[in-house]
């Protein structure tokens, strides 16, 4: 039997951004995972955890964005400056289709239903954050950023942190083989 603490966040947001960052640095020390994928669209959540975890030996810190056009044609949320300044922190920084939208967004805005959508809004059940965490670990997995082993993936509700997980990573053609582990932090009000 294994007994481990898990923070539950009264609120959903940003707010809870530093105490996932803690959480992060403490599941890095005591499991030795050195793989941390974070969600960020502005770049703002992902230069926080650059900055902690910068000094880190071995830390390997992706970076997942939004895609181009994710709000509208040929943008992206992530000015390029942000983005040099992540990677001068030692970040990876990944930009691409979203596992469960994609192609999946444009049959379900035709014909009111997609897998992808179906599988994302099951995964809401455990909330926002968890399901941006499974995302963004396939996403990674698929860009080959991170290997197909446990990883410790970080998300939130709209801005900011308020989700982490250990998530055995696969390529996202191998989907039904991703293990949530453990869910280390998460808001209640989800």
């Amino acid at each position: 039997m294994r007994k481990r603490e898990v923070v539950y966040f009264e609120k959903a947001g940003p707010i809870n951004t530093d105490a996932c960052i803690e959480v992060v640095k403490g599941t890095i020390k005591e499991e030795g995972i050195n793989h941390v994928v974070v969600a960020s669209t502005f770049g703002d959540t992902g230069l926080k955890f650059a900055k902690e975890l910068h000094e880190l030996p071995n830390v390997n810190l992706v970076v997942v964005t939004h895609n181009y056009g994710f709000k509208e044609p040929g943008t992206n949320e992530l000015t390029p400056e942000r983005r040099r300044e992540l990677e001068s922190l030692g970040a990876k920084v990944y930009t691409g289709t979203h596992v469960f939208r994609g192609v999946g967004a444009s049959i379900r805005s035709h014909f009111h239903y997609s897998e992808e959508a179906l599988i994302a809004q099951t995964l809401r059940i455990l909330g926002q954050g968890l399901k941006v965490c499974v995302e963004i670990t396939l996403m990674a997995c698929d860009a080959g950023l991170i290997p197909p082993e446990d990883v410790i993936a970080v998300a939130g509700t709209a801005r900011g942190a308020d989700t982490v997980a250990i998530i055995k990573a696969v390529p996202s053609n191998m989907f039904f083989n991703l293990k949530v582990r453990e869910i280390l932090a998460k808001p209640r009000d989800w």
